[in-house]
């Protein structure tokens, strides 16, 4: 199949570039670094630091040079307001060297924003060369928004700012850092290209409403690998307008899997909403881990929605107590009251290649395709999923009267060892 050939590609892509990062070994004489600290910066955790934030990324935007770094020392930490970090900027390589804490305001009222509500705490936007390097910590505060009454402050609860915002940027390298306890998104990548990111930390309270750890929307060449991801949500969630995304070498959960399509988990979705016509293609996910998450790998998509989900790899996972390892899911609606439509959004070409580990509970397996748009081109090999307690050696007890797997309105086709069965995609029927 082309995908295939695709596949060698972005893998090829990826590799090539997966070292570039900012360099601290030679010096380099058209440099210069920009340490906060000579803007009057305190760094106690408690001061407003954000103007001195400012006036450091305004030199360090515009120095004419090869390289420009914007410094924040280690052991301090540095409370900072809603704040963007805007380009274009005039030097080829843009380092934004993280060693200390930043840390957003405490409580939600202490926000400063200059609109009705804060979009995000921290953005960067415009940018072409940028380097975002660590070890230092992004802390969002997110505890005080997430523990809101939101029947008294409705509003306010569904304005929870993102936490990192890359927007409108290419060539952009993040690595190294944490990211930890924004109040909605931990980090989002938007309207952006060639973006790699590798060995963060992405954590949230278990229960934090909507902290996926890193949302993708509307980008294309995106590359992340190496990290480690523990949110409330889908570890990583893919929505409208991406393409040529590879993900790789994710310990997930616990949290909700990778989808959207997401990524819980893995997540791909939820596209479609209100009728829109949206598209996301060509994804891999490869050699990742999932660990008491709710989903595993997820394709959701909304009722009645237009558009398409195509060239999808799943590869190499492994499932330690998932709740939901395969869905796809076109009837997605999480209202109490939805109507019938249908209209749905395509989805072709998806493989699931070795996916082996443990369930919670069944079905293992999820396909819940449209009878006037059903799923096609569906592959599946060598997957093996059991039951949590069987996995681990114990005897094993009937407790559902769902069976392993379900299917409906779908066309593939499976090859080599298969658990659960899938009579929907039985190569002997082909």
């Amino acid at each position: 199949m082309d995908f295939f050939m695709l596949l060698t590609y972005l893998f090829s892509l990826f590799h090539n570039n997966q070292t570039a990062g900012p360099s601290h070994s030679s010096p380099d004489v058209n440099s210069k670094i920009f340490n906060v600290f000579n803007y009057g910066a305190i760094g106690n955790g408690y001061a407003d630091d954000t103007k001195a934030f400012m006036d450091a990324w305004e030199d360090t935007c515009n120095y004419i040079g090869s390289k420009s770094t914007m410094e924040i020392p280690q052991g301090r930490a540095f409370l900072l307001q809603p704040i963007g970090f805007h380009g274009p900027c005039k030097s080829k390589k843009i380092v934004f060297s993280i060693s200390g804490n930043l840390t957003a305001p405490y409580a939600p009222y202490q926000w400063k924003c200059n609109e009705d509500y804060c979009h995000q705490w921290i953005e960067f936007a415009h940018i072409n060369g940028l380097y975002i390097d660590g070890p230092g910590t992004i802390d969002g505060q997110g505890p005080k928004w997430w523990s809101l009454n939101c029947k008294k402050y409705e509003q306010a609860c569904h304005r929870r700012p993102r936490g990192m915002v890359i927007s409108h940027s290419s060539n952009v390298h993040i690595s190294n850092i944490v990211v930890k306890d924004s109040p909605n998104f931990q980090m989002s990548l938007e309207d952006s290209k060639w973006i790699f990111v590798k060995q963060l930390t992405i954590t949230a309270d278990g229960d934090s409403p909507n902290t996926d750890g890193i949302h993708i929307q509307r980008c294309r060449n995106v590359f992340v690998h190496n990290s480690n991801i523990h949110t409330g949500d889908d570890c990583i969630s893919i929505g409208d307008g991406s393409k040529y995304v590879n993900i790789s070498g994710i310990s997930c959960g616990p949290g909700h899997g990778i989808s959207k399509f997401f990524i819980a988990q893995t997540s791909i979705g939820s596209l479609g909403r209100n009728g829109s016509k949206e598209t996301v293609e060509n994804v891999i996910v490869r050699d990742c881990i999932f660990r008491k998450t709710d989903n595993g790998v997820r394709i959701k998509t909304w009722q009645g929605g237009r558009g398409l989900v195509r060239n999808i790899l799943f590869e190499r996972i492994k499932l330690h107590g998932v709740t939901r390892p395969i869905i796809i899911d076109q009837f997605y609606c999480p209202h109490s009251q939805c109507n019938n439509h249908t209209d749905a959004v395509e989805i072709k070409n998806i493989m699931y290649k070795h996916i082996h580990g443990t369930a919670v509970k069944k079905p293992f397996v999820e396909l819940l395709c449209s009878k006037s748009v059903p799923c096609r081109d569906i592959y599946m090999n060598d997957i093996y999923i059991l039951d949590q307690d069987e996995g681990k050696g114990k005897k094993y007890h009937k407790r559902s009267s769902h069976p392993p797997a379900e299917c409906i309105n779908v066309r593939g086709e499976s090859n080599g060892a298969i658990k659960p069965k899938l009579a929907c995609l039985d190569s002997e029927r082909h």
